[in-house]
């Protein structure tokens, strides 16, 4: 394999310095932008919290797998998009580039519609499959009807907020998010608790949010400063468009996805024991202060795609194992600082959210479990991702459903049998660590059939 001449800036950013130099210039605005992710998720459970109504706290747990939906299907095309990007700009395919950013912001549109209908309609049917019981159910189906109404945005700006890195515009990518969630972290007290409006306010916030972070994605796109299109004209789902984006996509959309299939067999199953809501709500902070680990982990793979993806497409070998050698470590050590902070002071943060002296107990005790194994997280996301900028769908897939499918759910009720309550928290763990065995395994198999290994 040869090192390949520069396409265009994109290369020039992606091809020289020092790899880490690179990789920590492209990730650190896709940390901070996942970071505000976490602050504004935070900040929803906390001001709701300061209602002193746990069970509006559990009702945001069992509403959350339904706007993860919206999140799965932006992502899906966020990460394919920007992998079949990325090797396109390697290999100065300008015109198919663009075609692919326009084939994926009307996939948005048009897939967003269609579910923000289905949800809507339905809504009482999707509150009774999450579980939500007598006294969280009326709190659910208010959060859900008014945060429904921000899909199409969430999509388009999850999507975008990936394929803007593909330009070597991490700050462009992390300025979307961070206006958002900063804008629904300023409005969340304000309507919460100003306007008493409770978790209705939580719900009007995060619309507005989204509404307001797809809105920055599509002017920068209409003032005329990207190389990338979202211009209807420009929309094209053949030669091979379609397939390479879904193929890549569904790996990290399914991972979304089974996220809130498993939220709710975990929530299903704290719910019938003793107690359940409040369970539940505890289980619903211990994810917030998980979702600080995943977002850390996520946005470093963010990051580091698009130019795993453009020294693949440039069959550059040497600064394609650098890149992913350098970016492993990076996210182990610094999600392992994370876990380990978290871990010191699991006590403080639950207490922030909870007043029930069960939920407050319940919620040290699953986040201390859950942070045991997080911080492998670090490695795994970088892992997938790699595989996703390498067009790997296949093994990139069934990394996914190991990890959240095919290895957590059975072991949910595996691990209840064999250590009651605690143990349906303990399937975590578990999932971690066997599922970080298998994505191993298939990248070093993907690097061994492509020559990469060295």
């Amino acid at each position: 394999m040869h090192s390949g001449k520069n396409h265009s800036s994109t290369g020039a950013s992606f091809a020289e310095g020092s790899v880490a130099g690179v990789v920590i210039k492209n990730s650190i605005p896709a940390l901070i932008a996942m970071v505000m992710v976490m602050v504004y998720n935070l900040a929803d459970t906390f001001f709701i919290g300061l209602t002193n109504n746990d069970y509006q706290v559990s009702a945001v747990s069992y509403a959350t797998p339904v706007f993860m939906l919206f999140m799965s299907l932006g992502t899906l095309f966020g990460v394919g998009g920007t992998s079949v990007i990325s090797r396109a700009l390697g290999a100065g395919k300008k015109d198919y580039a663009k075609k692919v950013s326009s084939f994926c912001m009307w996939c948005c549109v048009g897939l967003g519609l269609l579910f923000m209908i289905i949800l809507w309609v339905f809504t009482d049917k999707f509150i009774v499959m999450l579980g939500a019981g007598e006294q969280t159910m009326e709190y659910t189906r208010t959060y859900l009807k008014i945060a429904i109404g921000c899909g199409v945005f969430s999509m388009v700006s999850n999507c975008f907020s990936n394929i803007i890195r593909t330009e070597g515009q991490p700050m462009k990518a992390m300025t979307g998010t961070l206006i958002g969630n900063l804008l629904n972290v300023i409005l969340d007290p304000i309507m919460i608790l100003g306007f008493k409006w409770g978790i209705a306010g939580a719900a009007i916030a995060t619309v507005i949010g989204n509404v307001v972070s797809a809105g920055y994605y599509l002017m920068y796109f209409l003032g005329g400063k990207s190389s990338l299109s979202i211009h209807i004209k420009h929309f094209s789902a053949k030669d091979g468009i379609c397939k390479g984006v879904v193929s890549v996509g569904i790996s990290a959309s399914l991972a979304n996805m089974l996220v809130s299939v498993s939220s709710m067999v975990v929530n299903g199953q704290l719910s019938g024991a003793a107690n359940g809501e409040l369970l539940v709500a505890g289980y619903g902070v211990t994810s917030k202060v998980l979702m600080i680990i995943t977002l850390i982990g996520i946005g470093i793979g963010s990051g580091v795609q698009p130019i795993v993806g453009f020294c693949y497409g440039s069959k550059n070998k040497k600064r394609l194992m650098e890149t992913m050698r350098f970016s492993t470590i990076f996210g182990l050590a610094f999600c392992l600082v994370i876990s380990v902070i978290s871990f010191i002071f699991a006590g403080p943060i639950v207490k922030v959210f909870l007043t029930e002296a069960e939920a407050y107990e319940s919620g040290i005790q699953f986040t201390r479990i859950l942070l045991s194994t997080a911080w492998l997280i670090g490695a795994f996301v970088v892992f997938q991702n790699s595989l996703q900028a390498m067009g790997a769908a296949t093994p990139a897939l069934l990394a996914s459903l190991f990890r959240q499918g095919v290895i957590f759910i059975p072991a949910v009720f595996i691990m209840k049998a064999l250590l009651g309550v605690k143990g349906i928290i303990w399937a975590q763990p578990v999932a971690d660590v066997l599922s970080l065995v298998v994505i191993t395994f298939m990248l070093l198999r993907k690097l061994k059939k492509e020559d990469l290994l060295s």
